[in-house]
This record gives structure tokens, sequence and C-alpha cells, in this order.
């Protein structure tokens, strides 16, 4: 007998992947024998065919709606797919569209918000829930009813390459560049990082390679801290995570996967995200809003830091 064939959408940028390793994690044990393939997109693709949940991962090239040899493209790759069933764990109007990619006499079942789905999420406050729990009640709707934990065991890098010696803490200052308000300004890092240096815990900056201004500024007011923006890989960072003391970062993807790596985190919220719906979720995540970011205080941060010398 052939075995089933799932198809998971998952489409969004690195954070949205970090809230959905539970969810990723559900479907492989419900789909024990099924051959799972995984659509995501090119920054992602490659360290999660590492992971344990996938079978194959396919990258979406995210054709525009004018473009009608990408769209016709994707739409032959996913008839050849011959899924029996879709989770989009995306549940956006892109994702829903690709519903209607498929030859109508072909479609498999689709759980998610697409209409004519099979197993639609229906549930009528799924856009006041936090990412994690409306993706759980949406495969729950699908039948899928164990809730597996974020694991992230999977993944690793050989962070000796570094040479970091002694506790460390991780800083990470930046975010999507087109959401500047959700950034703590880099000279209040700089007064953690200065403050880490004279607690001998060395600051340890984490961030894409375009964040390396930021790690600029807070080197100026700590000179001991490690920059090492644009030289980790995902699984670099978990590594980072487990050894760290603690970190301190901005809502974006990294400090998502710091966080569910297990590392005690501060996670800094301006008005320009919810916790509520997208917090990080770990075994230890402290979260800190203020409407504009500019007007937190580090000593407010310190504070939170201060119990960790204890453990």
């Amino acid at each position: 007998m052939a075995r089933p064939r799932i198809l998971v959408l998952k489409l969004g940028a690195l954070g949205n992947i970090i809230l959905s390793l539970g969810p990723f994690a559900s479907i492989r044990r419900h789909h024990a024998d099924a051959h799972i393939t995984l659509l995501t997109l090119k920054p992602y693709a490659e360290w999660l065919a590492t992971a344990p949940y996938f079978d194959e991962v396919w990258i979406d090239d995210r054709p525009e709606w004018w473009d009608v040899r990408g769209t016709l493209a994707l739409r032959k790759r996913l008839a050849a797919g011959r899924f029996d069933r879709v989770y989009d764990l995306q549940t956006s109007g892109r994702s829903s569209r690709y519903f209607r990619l498929f030859p109508r006499n072909a479609r498999p079942e689709w759980s998610g918000i697409a209409p004519g789905a099979s197993h639609p999420d229906a549930d009528p406050g799924r856009n006041h829930m936090h990412d994690i729990d409306r993706q759980f009640s949406q495969l729950r709707q699908a039948g899928v009813t164990d809730r597996a934990p974020a694991d992230l065991s999977w993944t690793g890098g050989d962070i000796a390459r570094f040479g970091i010696t002694g506790p460390f803490a991780l800083l990470v200052p930046g975010c999507s560049p087109h959401r500047p308000g959700k950034r703590w300004p880099a000279g209040r890092y700089g007064a953690v990082a200065a403050w880490l240096d004279a607690q001998e815990i060395t600051p340890v900056i984490v961030g894409s390679a375009s964040e390396r201004g930021l790690a600029d500024t807070i080197r100026a007011a700590a000179p001991a801290a490690r920059d090492l923006t644009g030289q980790t890989t995902l699984g670099d960072v978990a590594s980072l995570a487990r050894a760290a003391r603690f970190a301190v970062g901005n809502d974006t993807g990294p400090m998502h996967l710091i966080a569910t790596a297990g590392c005690r985190s501060v996670v800094l919220f301006s008005n320009d995200s919810d916790p509520a719906l997208c917090a990080p979720r770990g075994a230890d995540v402290h979260v800190l809003r203020r409407p504009d970011l500019a007007t937190l205080d580090p000593e407010v941060v310190l504070a939170l830091l201060t119990p960790a010398f204890a453990v």
C-alpha cells in the first residue's frame, strides 16, 4: 500500500517557522508512516531539511500573480506531488490561493482557511490567539490531537570556533529592517553590554551581517563584546543559546530560536507587535513591553537579569 502523501505549507519569517516546530512534530507523529513534504522559503529550506519532521523540503519561489510561467510551474509541481492532505500552517491569502492551483478533480484534503477546505479552521477566535495555540487549534479540528512540544535537539553548530571562553550572554539588537519600531536603541544594548562586562560575562552579539552597525554601537560602549553578526548559522544560534547564561533581544526571529532552545530570555516589545499573539515561547521567557522602546531604561532590563546570577 502506498504511503500517504502530506504537504505542509509554512512560508513565513524565521519567528513564524520557530513557532511552528511543535505543530510540525505533531503532524509527523500523527502521520508516522506518511511521506511529508514541506513547502517553505529558501532561507530556511536547507536547515529544515535536517529536521526529523519531513521527507522532502521544497522551496517556494513565491511567484507574483502576474507571473504566469512561475504560477504554472508551481501548479504543475503541486499536482505532481499527488498529495492526500495539505496542512496550511501559513493561512495567508497567498497560501490559501494555492488550494486553487490543484486540479479541481484532484484536490487533496485541506486544513486551513481556504474557501472550500475539507477541514477548515472554523474557530471564531483564531485571529486573537497566540500563533502556536492557533496552529494547534487548527490541527485539532483536522484530527491531529497530539500537541507535541517544540524541540531543537536535532540542530546545533560548532561554536568552539568562535573561541568564547567563560560565561557569556547573547544580545540580539536587530529585527526586520522594515520594522524599525521593534528595535530597542543600540545604545541601550551598549549599556547592558557594559554591565555584563563588569560582571565578567562576555556580551555576544548575534544577528545578520546587515546589523553590524548595531554591533559597532554596542562595542563602542563595551569593547570586550564579541560581534558575531553575519557569522552564525541557525544551528550555531541554537548551540550558543544552550550555552549562554541568558539573552536579551527584540521581537525577532533569532530570539524565538534562542528562547525555544531553552535559554533564559528577556524579549522586548513595542506597540509594533503584540506579545499575546507572537511572543517567543520557552522554558524561561520574560516579556517587557513599552509603546515606544526608546522609553525603556536599561535598569529595567538589568533588574530581570540579576536573578540569573543565582542559577
